[in-house]
Order: C-alpha cells, then structure tokens, then sequence
C-alpha cells in the first residue's frame, strides 16, 4: 500500500554530523527538563515511551488529559527554545508562514512503541506536522481519519524526515515497534523523535 495523500517521506535528508549535534543539544535537555514518562488521562497508565519538550509549549499526558503547557510538569522549568537549525527544518519541510511552538522529544527504549493515534491538540491543523528520526529504525504505519482505516507500513531510518499535511494531517499513525541495534546514533541505544507542531492558530498572515 503507497502512503497516504499529504504524507511525504524525505530518506536521508539529515546527514550524521547534524544528527550528531541534534542528539548533544537533546542531551543537553536533561539539566532542566529531563525526560519523564507521561501516564494516560483515564487509567493512569504510563506510557512506554520517554518524553519531554521544547519550545514556548510543551506537550503533556497526564490524568488531567491531553494538553499543551509551557514547563516541565515535574521540574517546573520552562521549556528550553527549539535551535534554529530545527526550525530550519520546518520551514523547509512544513512550508507554513509562521514557526513551529512545540518539539515533543520522544525517546524509545526496549520494546516502546506509540499506539495509532490522531495529532488533533493543536488549534492550527492546517499547519503540517514534521517529524525527526534518529537512532534505530522504526516500523512506522500511517492511515487514514478513522483507526480502522487502511495503514501503509514503512521503515523510518536515522535522519529521515516525515511530514504529515494536508490530507493527512489528522490521519491515524503510530510506531509499532523499534528494530533495537541497528544504529549506534543515540546514547545507550534506542530511538528518538522529534515532532515539530504549530499549536496555536495563526489568525491572520500576510
């Protein structure tokens, strides 16, 4: 099955040298917002991925629910600024005149993995999502607006980008597991993600 209408896959587009400064800036994160693991708004669960944040708001999990705030829910501290070169990025790849408010940073480890699910927190969705490997692959699968829709299945490698946009933009998608070994690119292994979102929307451009 070929990728959904307003899916685009850029193979390779990061090369290791940018790879390598991503992962320095990410681990220089940990001093004032660490990774934390995020529980469900209904059970209490927690999640099997890590996550934390950067940008002028952050996305959090917790029994209060889904919701976008501007500091670590466990330190307090405000969210660290996305660099330029990630907002680099989105204009490149997202295409959209305003810049990005929000990098969920999330970090698989053993058998993590993100369920099918639908970005729809943000008020701005006609602004794409643009996401950020690194580390080991991944089996990605994307669909449609409803979870029982067809999913294409593809592998997400260290520095591919993936953008999820137009048609697509509220389509369901998720990680279903993470092939462990077959990159040496994050500390300790595993995999990290990137997500760069524009949350709020933008009323008027010119």
């Amino acid at each position: 099955m070929r990728l959904p209408d307003g899916t685009e896959h850029y193979s390779g587009a990061l090369d290791a040298d940018f790879q390598r400064a991503l992962i320095d800036w990410i681990e220089g994160l940990q001093a004032t917002t660490p990774f934390y693991r995020p529980t469900m708004p209904r059970s209490g669960r927690p999640f099997s991925v890590e996550m934390t944040n950067a940008g002028v708001l952050g996305w959090v999990s917790d029994k209060s629910g889904y919701r976008y705030q501007p500091t670590h829910p466990f330190t307090g501290e405000r969210w660290a600024p996305i660099p330029s070169s990630v907002i680099g990025i989105w204009e490149r790849y997202a295409r959209f005149p305003a810049p990005p408010e929000a990098c969920l940073v999330n970090r698989y480890r053993d058998t993590a993995k993100l369920g099918s699910h639908v970005d729809a927190d943000e008020a701005e969705t006609s602004a794409a999502v643009v996401s950020i490997s690194l580390g080991d692959d991944a089996v990605f699968h994307v669909g449609g607006p409803k979870r029982g829709d067809p999913k294409a299945k593809i592998t997400l490698r260290s520095g591919d980008i993936f953008v999820l946009g137009g048609a697509s933009r509220l389509a369901y998608h998720g990680i279903d597991r993470v092939l462990a070994g077959t990159s040496d690119v994050v500390p300790g292994g595993g995999r990290i993600n990137l997500t760069l979102r524009r949350v709020t929307r933008v009323a008027e451009i010119a």
